[in-house]
């Protein structure tokens, strides 16, 4: 075949493609170009969630560390000593990032922590900085209000979740603390069996016997200290399992 010829039967063919493609095409250009705007404005919908998701992220991320670092202040007694001569450690300091006491620190971290909370609850930056506003309320003695914040942060972050189960302990904690002794009972016995692989079991357990020789119940008491001897025997709490049992056995 020449080569004029072939290069003829090319051309058909193409013509005839074009005229296959346009005539696919034509009745059909208004949904192809609706669908065409549509998976624009699918993309644009994305790719701005994802914008605006980053950003808050680290808006978020911004206010935790801001309130850490509050939380993480020195705290220096106003009557610390320095060598001779010198201002009071405080003034040395001239109280820029120190406090006095642990409360006067915790109270002005307090509202940077709810701050971040607060701005965004149900991302990690938010629950993170509600589960430590939680644990300075419990050291402040706001056990009630201490409460109600570890509830919301197992709430958020899903019961199962590392800070679901360490809201739970702290729940559990300030509980005792505010002479719940059965509730806390009750949640710390239910994390030994249930959490056994995600949390320190030997610490939990010295919590439950505390709890039960504040309660006076010395059986449940004795059982949980042996436990602790007899099972974690590398546990740093072996040697108050042990202690407690004499005292348990003297009496």
């Amino acid at each position: 075949m020449k080569r004029d010829e072939r290069q003829h039967l090319k051309e058909n063919e193409l013509a005839h493609t074009l005229a296959s493609v346009q005539e696919f095409v034509g009745p059909r250009a208004r949904m192809l170009g609706l669908t065409v705007v549509g998976a624009i404005v699918v993309v644009a919908l994305v790719a701005g969630f994802i914008f605006v998701r980053q950003r808050s992220q680290s808006r978020g991320q911004e206010l935790l560390a801001d309130a850490l670092v509050a939380l993480d202040a020195r705290v220096v007694p106003a009557a610390a000593a320095g060598a001779a001569g010198d201002a009071p450690a405080a003034a040395q300091f001239n109280a820029t990032g120190t406090f006095s006491t642990e409360a006067a620190k915790l109270n002005a971290a307090m509202p940077k922590l709810q701050a971040a909370a607060d701005a965004y609850p149900d991302q990690p930056s938010g629950i993170t900085a509600r589960y430590h506003m939680a644990g300075a309320l419990a050291a402040l003695g706001r056990h009630a209000e201490a409460i109600e914040a570890f509830d919301s942060v197992a709430t958020r972050a899903g019961a199962t979740s590392l800070y679901g189960r360490m809201a739970r302990l702290g729940k559990a904690d300030a509980q005792a603390k505010s002479g719940q002794i059965d509730a806390a009972i009750a949640t710390w016995k239910t994390m030994v069996t249930q959490d056994a692989s995600e949390l320190p079991v030997d610490a939990i357990l010295i919590e439950l016997a505390r709890a039960y020789v504040t309660k006076g119940n010395a059986a449940e008491a004795k059982q949980t200290f042996t436990q602790i001897v007899d099972q974690h025997p590398d546990s740093p709490y072996v040697q108050e399992a042990r202690a407690g049992l004499q005292t348990l056995s003297a009496s």
